[in-house]
C-alpha cells in the first residue's frame, strides 16, 4: 500500500487544503470584541513556500469565512482561497478545470465530514492525524502530526519526496548566502 501511495504522490500538481483542523488546530479563539483568532503553524507556512518554489500549486477551500485566514494566505502568496464553502466539491471541480488537471493530479488534505466529497474524488486523499475516523478511512495517506501542528508541511514533504524535488530545494536553502 505504501508504494502505491508514493506512486500516486508522484503525479500531484495541486494540493488543496481545508483550514480549520488542517491549517489551524481547529480551535476558535475569541477576543473581547468577539473577533475570532486562529493559530497557524510557521512550519506549515514554510512548507507552502517550499511547495510553491518547486511548482506544486496550493489552494484552500474553507467552510468558514475569515479575514484572519485571508491575511495569512495572502502573506504566503496563496492565490486560490475559497472561503464559506461547506460543499467543497463544486469549488474543487472549478480548480481542476482552471488548472487543466486530471483528478489523479490533485491531492486533498482534510480532517472532517465537510472534506469527504473532495477526498472521494481526488487522486491522493490525505488526512491529518487527528481527523475524524470517517475521514481517515477515506484517506490513503494520514499524517503523523495533528492539524495546525505541522501536518500540512508533512504532507508537502511527502509529495515532494515522492517527486524527487526535495533534495534540490534543500540544497538551495543550504547554499543561500
Amino acid at each position: 500500500m505504501k508504494s502505491r501511495v508514493f506512486d500516486l504522490a508522484k503525479k500531484i500538481k495541486l494540493l488543496v487544503l481545508d483550514v480549520d483542523g488542517v491549517l489551524t488546530d481547529g480551535g476558535l479563539y475569541y477576543n473581547l470584541n468577539g473577533q475570532v483568532l486562529k493559530r497557524f503553524d510557521v512550519q506549515d507556512g514554510m512548507g507552502i513556500k517550499i511547495a510553491q518554489r518547486v511548482g506544486l500549486k496550493i489552494a484552500v477551500i474553507s467552510g468558514l469565512r475569515s479575514e484572519v485566514v485571508k491575511a495569512r494566505l495572502d502573506e504566503l502568496g496563496v492565490l486560490d482561497y475559497f472561503p464559506g464553502y461547506n460543499h467543497k466539491l463544486p469549488k474543487l471541480k472549478e480548480l481542476k478545470e482552471k488548472n487543466v488537471l486530471q483528478w489523479s493530479e490533485i491531492a486533498y488534505l482534510g480532517d472532517d465530514w465537510v472534506d469527504a466529497a473532495p477526498l472521494k474524488q481526488v487522486g491522493l486523499p490525505m488526512a491529518v492525524a487527528n481527523a475524524v475516523p470517517e475521514i481517515k478511512k477515506l484517506a490513503l495517506w494520514v499524517s503523523s502530526k495533528k492539524g495546525g501542528h505541522g501536518a500540512v508541511r508533512e504532507a508537502i514533504m511527502f509529495i515532494l519526496t515522492a517527486q524527487n524535488k526535495l533534495d534540490a530545494v534543500w540544497k538551495e536553502w543550504v547554499s543561500l548566502d
